[in-house]
């Protein structure tokens, strides 16, 4: 190579690598108070139309409401989410890479072998933005009108329960009724909650477990039927279905949530900044209700709830899991 190009290369080098450099120093040192200073990317780890899609988007508006600087949202799908949810763990740690994801990020460890067992060790938890129980739900003429005739029935005889995939939380919540039970079911992943509704509608599968929003409808007209609920209270867009708890099943609470986090290291001042924005923005009435078209209740949970969201439920998924004996195989 010409000792000219050589220069020119090494001084390209250089310059590039000051920039870098002044660029980390920079972000370091911001005042959280003035944050952001630049563009917020809001990284959504599966495929765009989706509910994780939905609420980073609808949080997205709220955001640029109150920030002076874009806030965007990509979305990076593949591997049960965890594609989308490496690229942040591996993003700089200054609060402009945040990752929207579900309940999958307490899961995917379990199911991931090459994803940390600590999810808390890749990132720092911002938020817990929405949440939504499981409702499990029949097709009407299926004998069995609430949760306790739902197993004595699946004792007597074998029901086949659909799901949203293997490894969603609408798969793990009837694994862990049939560990809790002893009974045992056939089970029918779908690719999503949408075609399991569809096979329910048409009575192609018995019953399963699935968020209330897209059911409420054929609920209500009596093409299908409400057994019971996992929240700890009675939903009250379902006042008449009892919870499992209600039902003679303690400690059966199972929400699905989405959180905020940032790439581990994120420097706390940062992290209590955008928590707090986005608590306020999660809050306001006209954001409230755009989750709950969506069929979400908006929360705004520090980082304190969203650790321990991750903590209880990476505990509880992965003995889940290990006892049912599935693998990264299984998913589809």
């Amino acid at each position: 190579m010409p000792a000219i190009v050589l220069r020119s290369a090494v001084a390209a080098l250089v310059l590039m690598s000051g920039m870098g450099l002044i660029h980390a120093q920079s972000s370091a040192h911001e005042d959280p108070a003035k944050f952001p200073s630049r563009t917020v990317r809001l990284i959504v780890p599966s495929s765009p139309g989706g509910p994780v899609d939905a609420v980073a988007r609808i949080l997205a508006d709220g955001l640029r409401a109150v920030w002076t600087e874009p806030v965007i949202v990509e979305s990076k799908p593949g591997a049960g989410n965890s594609t989308g949810a490496i690229f942040v763990a591996n993003a700089p740690s200054d609060g402009y890479t945040l990752l929207v994801i579900s309940d999958s990020i307490t899961v995917n460890p379990s199911l991931y072998p090459s994803l940390d067992k600590d999810p808390l060790r890749q990132f720092a938890p911002i938020s817990v933005l929405v949440m939504a129980p499981q409702v499990l739900v029949a097709r009407a003429d299926l004998p069995a009108s609430d949760l306790g005739a739902f197993i004595a029935a699946a004792k007597a005889g074998q029901f086949n329960v659909a799901s949203a995939g293997v490894g969603t939380i609408s798969h793990l919540t009837e694994v862990l009724l049939e560990q809790r039970t002893g009974i045992k079911t056939l089970h029918i992943p779908f690719r999503g909650a949408a075609p399991a509704v569809t096979a329910l509608l048409g009575k192609h599968v018995d019953a399963a477990w699935l968020m209330p929003a897209p059911l409420l409808a054929a609920i209500e007209g009596g093409q299908l039927k409400a057994l019971a609920v996992t929240s700890a209270a009675r939903d009250p867009k379902l006042p008449n279905v009892a919870t499992a708890e209600e039902s003679g099943l303690p400690d059966f609470q199972i929400m699905n949530w989405q959180g905020l986090f940032a790439p581990a290291g994120t420097p706390k001042p940062v992290v209590d900044r955008i928590a707090q924005v986005v608590a306020e923005v999660v809050r306001k009435p006209e954001i409230r209700e755009r989750f709950a078209k969506v069929g979400f209740d908006a929360r705004g949970d520090g980082p304190a709830a969203a650790a321990e969201q991750v903590r209880t439920n990476v505990a509880r998924w992965s003995g889940v899991i290990a006892q049912a004996g599935i693998k990264p195989g299984d998913v589809q």
